[in-house]
């Protein structure tokens, strides 16, 4: 696809404007507080914007509205558990890291259980986010090659590089004032898609709701084998109902502010107790109303090609083309010169505000709980800098390499892939901080004890979902359950323990030397 003057124009400035503030930010990076936390003095309202920047990625821009145009609003449920989970967090968790001169959400896990902990709950974190990292890299490449003809390999290293480079240069500076700006691009080109959907449909928005409406496509039903199933609101874990996909919700929330880096992060980097909790509202009354309205682009998308005749469309429909090729489609094919530019750089904007966070996150926590805590501990400040650097640079690197692995990977709907993926990779850490944050019972032996057995338990999950036991012994329940099954065992097996071996009474220090 060739673009327009005006399109390529907006683009540019964009990249070039995110680039300068990598650039800007880099001036005062003389220190790892500074790289990593920005001195701790943002404002709330910042902080908001840029969890909205962080969580919104292009799984937003692309998966949200795939999902919604090939099934139903059924993966919208969880989040709406994400008001109690913030509720929760903003009063019970956050005092805990605000204490004190927190960098990580792992320093808690030594404090409470012991250094081992600390190592596990990193190493977790960092795997799960790699994962992430090369998902939204692999997404933002879908549409590079839809606007430049480049072959997935090249726009996916070009992509990579370029994020990587303005983060390893900004550090956290960078990367929340960037997320500030692509948030505010996000919701611009979205708003711009959703206008020229409605304005190529003869009834405009009525249209969209009575037609997806009267066929189930803004409902909360499952679809299977091309019918929508009404939704059930039983307990079951055999089935995606209502009531278990807004636990599953309330869980993954949990342990997102309870253990994820990216969020503790933003709390650390907060002025203050008080501004970190209002960014915490501004992040949920941002973030939800954005969501439903991804979803109901991809739902308006589904109403304009009942109405149009498309072969790409019709494909995804029929799952002979993947679900992620609809909206790159769609703004190379449908949108007006002059605005392709500007949605275009919506999506890259949702892409970067999300890969920044991780990179900077990843290294934030192998520097701290990892390099200088047991493998170089007691260098010098400039030393773990430097470090860092080169952390970020290797972070990007994976990424990429990740990103074209999935390239070649066969995926139904990304979005229904990476709810499993986050439930597989939680590894117990919900469960884990609970039984610290609820409990002063047991130490690293009952902790130890938890890990486990969810471990051993994700395992059985996995292989029975890949067909790889005995019908008599594979999983009876939706792989979608993993994650909260798994928190559960962690917690109980955990608790337990730590009534029958109790806690070992910590070492004594050292003696001093003897003076002369």
């Amino acid at each position: 696809m060739q673009i327009s003057g005006w399109d390529a124009a907006v683009l540019i400035g964009y990249l070039v404007v995110v680039f300068a503030i990598g650039l800007w930010a880099a001036r005062g990076n003389d220190s790892t507080e500074e790289y990593f936390l920005g001195g701790r003095r943002f404002r709330g309202w910042v902080i908001g914007l840029s969890l909205v920047g962080t969580s919104i990625s292009s799984v937003t821009f692309i998966a949200y509205p795939a999902d919604a145009f090939k099934t139903t609003w059924l993966r919208y449920l969880p989040n709406l558990a994400l008001p109690l989970a913030i509720a929760l967090a903003a009063w019970l968790v956050l005092p805990i890291f605000r204490r004190g001169n927190t960098t990580t959400a792992y320093e808690f896990l030594e404090e409470r259980f012991g250094p081992s902990l600390r190592v596990y709950g990193a190493l977790v974190f960092i795997v799960a986010q790699l994962v992430r990292l090369a998902t939204i890299l692999w997404l933002l490449s879908l549409l590079l090659q839809q606007i430049t003809g480049m072959p997935p390999a090249m726009s996916i290293i070009l992509s990579g590089l370029f994020v990587g480079a303005y983060t390893i240069l900004g550090g956290i500076d960078a990367v929340i004032w960037t997320d500030v700006i692509q948030t505010t691009v996000l919701i611009a080109g979205g708003l711009v898609c959703l206008w020229v959907v409605l304005d190529l449909l003869p009834g405009g928005i009525g249209q969209v709701i009575s037609t997806a409406g009267a066929a189930g496509k803004l409902s909360f039903g499952e679809m299977k084998d091309g019918e929508i199933l009404t939704t059930r609101w039983d307990f079951s874990l055999s089935a995606k109902t209502g009531t278990m996909l807004l636990l599953v919700g309330l869980t993954n929330w949990l342990t997102e502010y309870t253990s994820n880096q990216n969020t503790v992060q933003r709390y650390c980097a907060a002025a203050s107790t008080r501004e970190a909790r209002r960014g915490m509202l501004i992040y949920v009354l941002t973030a939800l109303p954005l969501w439903a309205f991804y979803m109901f682009l991809g739902s308006a998308l589904w109403v304009l090609f009942q109405t149009l005749s498309a072969e790409v469309s019709a494909e995804i429909l029929a799952g002979t083309r993947k679900a992620e090729h609809l909206m790159p489609w769609f703004i190379t094919e449908y949108l007006p010169p002059g605005i392709v530019g500007l949605v275009l750089a919506a999506t890259l904007a949702a892409a970067m505000s999300s890969m920044d966070s991780s990179i900077n996150a990843i290294t934030t926590v192998s520097v701290v709980d990892i390099y200088r805590r047991h493998l170089r501990p007691g260098a010098t400040d400039h030393h773990y800098l430097h470090s860092a650097w080169v952390i970020a640079a290797f972070t990007t690197a994976v990424t990429i390499g990740g990103a074209l692995l999935l390239e070649r990977a066969n995926t139904e709907t990304l979005q229904d892939v990476i709810l499993i993926m986050v439930s597989l990779l939680g590894g117990g850490l919900l469960g884990l901080y609970l039984l610290g944050f609820l409990s002063k019972r047991g130490d690293a032996r009952a902790a130890w004890y938890g890990i486990s057995c969810t471990l051993l338990f994700t395992a059985w999950a996995l292989a029975s979902s890949h067909g790889l036991l005995p019908a008599v012994l594979a999983a009876p329940f939706d792989l979608y359950y993993t994650g909260l099954i798994g928190n559960l065992i962690m917690f109980v097996v955990g608790y337990v323990a730590a009534i029958l071996l109790g806690r070992r009474a910590p070492a004594p220090p050292l003696a001093a030397p003897a003076s002369d």
